[in-house]
């Protein structure tokens, strides 16, 4: 057990070096370590840094209503091509249902049937499946209505998605480790640190930013009631005016084929702009309604309002466009983060606002590491006057721990919060835990008046089993932490998981490197325990 070959001993110093380097890129600012350097440093979370905090809510009612919509879309579909005859066709999002009334109801049978197909299957999690739909057919009298499970099914389906894009959206701002989670059935939490005005990033996140490509209605009267399948959008002219476009509701080409959009300059007016590319399906579907339009213009329309509405001088083939409209640098890189990052599923707004003072994120840190220092202190004092030189063998480890610990941080890019720094202090304690069972397993050895050699090897031999039972029930509490926990939680148990597994490492084998090399040098009659 205290035989260490030359080999171990080396790998054993490097691995301790190498935590220790990885370790000291967090003394310096971050704008001090070069960006080609492999190093990375320990970012600090919003309570420690400063911030902003805000709390969406993902409007359900329009998740429900735009269902609803392309249900009833689904449903005239279906039953023309059953040749069901129908009339009063109505989506109700208050009752959550689509109504309508056969005009034959002997054809109640045939209309179930195509209305089935319009029902998707839940899964219940248990090799079974429901319908997101309940069909009743009385008298002629037909309701679908949505269901409870696909309505959760829905819910949490907007929320995933909603996240996914929220994310997007801030990493294509710019903004540096935001902390992103769901939060209940339908809130999204999200954590900018080091950002003290939230407002350009609610205006990202507020927006839906569902694109279309549509053609105007040339013949409509902007100045009566719109015609049937027309809407009046506005938009701005270039010149800051506001002018009322009669846009067709038919979605020519959808933003959603949309693959990359990025901010320039045209370079023949130096007006910025936000150029765009489709993927094959819009490729070929721009080019098809380019070519059949030439010379009608064709609005871009960006959540009920008209971006530009340039006219279609040539068949547009090669799936690249351009956006152009009142610009300036800020707006069309916005613009760009939105296209590239894709539309919500439904619009959020913000319930709950706060910022952070980065003074206030100060005094946390400091007395985090008044805490961690103290601690390490009293440890190290208790052991070297309780133990000896064992004692400050095991003090030398805690020390090392914590810096390994640190130096693994950074390697994980992990974000650092006040239970991240409540785990450090906990791993201090726990990490002379280990030192603790063996030195007084080989006090006991002693004291039966067993040599010091035998002492250490049986000393270090039963501890073990003890040592290892103790950490693996912590790491078993752990992971339950860090699967059924979020944000700050799961930052805990992470801090904690690897200050125990370091620990392991820095008590059970470099300490005991330590011993074995005092042992071999001076050979001594008595063990200073």
């Amino acid at each position: 057990m205290l035989y260490f070959s030359r080999l171990k001993a080396t790998i054993i110093t490097g691995i301790c070096l190498l935590g220790v380097i990885l370790a000291v890129p967090n003394l310096f600012p971050a704008s001090s370590v070069p960006s080609w350097m492999p190093w990375r440093q320990v970012h600090l979370g919003l309570d420690l840094k400063g911030g902003s905090y805000l709390l969406l809510e993902v409007d359900m009612d329009a998740v429900v209503k735009e269902r609803l919509e392309s249900l009833a879309d689904a449903v005239r579909t279906n039953l023309r091509r059953a040749n069901i005859g129908y009339q009063n066709l109505t989506a109700q999002p208050a009752q959550r249902r689509v109504s309508l009334r056969l005009r034959d109801p002997s054809q109640a049978d045939a209309a179930n049937t195509a209305l089935r197909e319009l029902a998707n299957p839940i899964s219940t999690g248990m090799g079974s499946s429901l319908p997101d739909l309940d069909i009743a057919i009385d008298d002629g009298q037909v309701t679908l209505t949505l269901s409870e499970v696909g309505l959760r099914d829905k819910a949490t389906n907007a929320v995933q998605q909603s996240i996914e894009i929220v994310r997007r959206r801030i990493d294509g701002s710019g903004v540096s480790e935001p902390v992103i989670a769901r939060q209940g059935s339908n809130r999204i939490l999200v954590q900018l640190p080091g950002v003290e005005d939230p407002n350009r990033i609610k205006e990202l996140l507020g927006q839906t930013a569902r694109m279309t490509f549509r053609l105007l209605d040339e013949n409509a009267d902007i100045n009566g009631p719109p015609p049937p399948g027309v809407d009046f959008l506005h938009g701005e002219r270039s010149d800051g005016a506001d002018v009322v476009y009669p846009v067709r509701r038919r979605v020519e080409v959808d933003g959603a084929n949309l693959t990359d959009a990025r901010a320039g300059q045209n370079p023949q007016t130096s007006q910025w702009v936000v150029n765009f590319t489709f993927d094959s399906i819009g490729t070929r579907r721009f080019a098809e309604v380019s070519r059949n339009n030439v010379g009608r213009p064709f609005a871009i329309v960006l959540d009920n309002k008209v971006l530009s509405a340039p006219v279609i001088n040539e068949p547009i083939t090669g799936g690249r466009g351009q956006i152009s409209g009142s610009f300036n640098a800020q707006t069309a890189n916005d613009l760009a983060v939105l296209l590239r990052a894709g539309a919500l599923p439904a619009p959020l707004s913000v319930v709950e606002e706060r910022s952070i003072g980065p003074d206030l994120g100060a005094d946390a840190i400091r007395s985090g590491l008044i805490a961690i220092l103290l601690g390490l202190v009293l440890v190290c004092a208790y052991m070297s006057i309780v133990y000896g030189r064992f004692g400050v063998y095991a003090s030398g480890a805690v020390i090392l721990n914590l810096v390994i610990a640190l130096g693994g941080l950074s390697v994980l890019q992990a974000t650092l919060t006040l239970p991240g720094i409540a785990g450090l202090l906990l791993t201090v304690g726990m990490s002379v835990d280990a030192n603790i069972l063996i030195n007084e397993r080989v006090r006991e050895e002693v004291q039966r008046g067993r040599t010091p050699l035998s002492a250490l090897e049986t000393g270090y031999n039963r501890a073990f089993s003890t040592i290892l039972d103790s950490n693996l029930t912590s790491l078993i509490k752990m992971a339950i932490l860090y699967v059924f926990g979020t944000g700050p939680i799961r930052g805990f148990s992470v801090t904690v998981t690897l200050g125990i597994l370091v620990s392991m490492f820095t008590s059970l084998v470099v300490v005991r490197l330590m011993i074995a090399t005092w042992y071999r040098r001076t050979r001594p009659a008595a063990l200073p325990v």
